[in-house]
């Protein structure tokens, strides 16, 4: 009876530890997060959404669309956002930038980082990706 108890003793305080662990979800998901603000806390609201939905399902693909006001987190001149993004990319995030707002505001593809790539139309890349059962996010709060 001694022996049960000790054993008992020695496993509540890990399985108490277990319990409070966050759950990680191991699906393969694909989120498309679409961006249309140049409102710098929004970005950051972005960048911390990412962030969770890497640290509760990791194994999540993800791609942010950069268009119209949100092409702004992509213009290392203006954004707040850059090293985070850079991070992001080493996880395999993919950022894309809408070469109709491009056009439109006159922005050359050098004014763009690096870590990112272009589409012809942000929305229509948005809706590539949910035909093809990707899950959308808008981001923001």
């Amino acid at each position: 009876m001694k022996i049960h108890f000790l054993v008992l003793a020695l496993l509540l305080p890990i399985l108490s530890a277990a319990q409070n662990q966050p759950a990680v979800d191991k699906k393969k998901h694909k989120v498309v997060f679409q961006l249309t603000s140049n409102d710098t806390l929004v970005h950051k609201a972005l960048i911390k959404q990412i962030r969770n939905v890497q640290t509760a399902a990791p194994n999540t693909k993800i791609e942010v669309v950069c268009h119209n006001n949100g092409i702004v987190l992509l213009q290392p001149a203006v954004s707040k956002q850059t090293a985070a993004i850079q991070e992001l990319k080493q996880a395999g995030v993919d950022f894309v930038a809408c070469e109709n707002t491009m056009r439109e505001r006159k922005i050359s593809r050098e004014e763009l980082i690096t870590e990112c790539r272009t589409v012809p139309a942000g929305l229509v890349e948005i809706i590539d990706k949910q035909e093809k059962g990707w899950a959308y996010v808008k981001a923001g709060f």
